[in-house]
């Protein structure tokens, strides 16, 4: 498949995302933000401590920022990203239908939220068969058989990744939400699919022995991947060496937004506390206006 070129590329369309793509697109750089507007935490929030604004809603702030953004030259695609490789003079992106995008520079504005399930066993089985990263802990469940929990592309990547490592992969979801190529490579993989249910409880005592399922099943399982929506910043920036905090939770970067590798920036709730807009809105204008920068000193790469 082609790839289509960018000199900017923006992970998360929320609040930092946004303003990013504002400020990178008017230096007269080739923007592209990769995201879904209602993953981010401001979505569905209401919005009355930000200056200028005495009362609006979140959903509308990020209307009214991509509208923006698109003005002044950025593209959309709502999509996640599975995957992200690096060479010495740009970085391949490899979004969930299989579109492969490449880019000189890219800002990270993911937010941090991981979500869990709520159920009985999931808190106090933490490290203990439960895990939240196929791709960190897959490969401590060699052989046996896991569950990963979630019908959106970190699910269903994560369930097609353990088919090589682990026994039985059982795959539990109310619902598949994904593109059609990666619905037709889970269909065609080993994969055992639970549709239409949810997790009622994760069984064991000092270590993952089971799950049991709304509908009453009962799975024999050793392993539990919670990875619910999109890819986690752990799967898609670990593997580049993007240095977090101690507790690998937060990016760590400078005052101009860079992380330790050169070309990778980070804004938002990403880079850690306090957890608001006005915060974020002003790391992503930092970032952005930084990412044009280096994009342009490094001769963009032609779209």
């Amino acid at each position: 498949m082609e790839s289509r070129n960018y000199d900017v590329v923006i992970l998360g369309s929320g609040p930092a995302g946004l303003q990013a793509a504002i400020h990178a697109a008017r230096r007269k750089v080739s923007v592209l933000v990769l995201g879904k507007k209602d993953q981010s935490s401001m979505y569905h929030h209401h919005i009355e401590n930000y200056a200028f604004l005495f009362k609006t809603t979140g959903d509308e702030m990020l209307k009214v920022g991509m509208q923006q953004a698109e003005s002044f030259g950025a593209e959309f695609m709502e999509e996640d990203i599975l995957k992200i490789t690096s060479n010495e003079s740009s970085f391949e992106f490899v979004a969930e239908s299989g579109s492969r995008i490449v880019a000189r520079t890219f800002i990270i504005a993911t937010g941090t939220n991981r979500k869990r399930l709520g159920v009985p066993g999931e808190k106090t089985l933490i490290g203990k068969g439960v895990s939240y990263c196929v791709d960190c802990d897959g490969n401590f469940y060699r052989g046996e058989d896991v569950a990963v929990i979630g019908g959106q592309s970190a699910a269903v990547d994560g369930a097609l990744i353990m088919t090589g490592i682990a026994g039985q992969v059982h795959l539990v979801c109310d619902a598949l939400l994904v593109p059609e190529p990666l619905a037709r490579r889970l269909s065609e993989s080993t994969v055992h699919v639970h549709q239409g249910v949810e997790v009622r409880e994760i069984a064991g005592k000092d270590r993952v022995d089971g799950l049991v399922l709304s509908d009453g099943t009962e799975l024999p399982v050793t392993g539990v991947f919670v990875e619910l929506g999109a890819k986690g910043l752990l799967e898609l920036a670990g593997s580049l060496g993007v240095q977090f905090d101690d507790e690998m939770k937060h990016v760590q970067t400078d005052k101009k937004q860079a992380t330790n590798i050169p070309g990778i920036y980070a804004a938002g709730d990403i880079c850690g506390p306090p957890w608001q807009l006005a915060k974020a809105v002003g790391e992503g204008c930092v970032a952005g206006i930084e990412a044009a920068a280096y994009a342009k000193r490094h001769h963009p790469i032609d779209t």
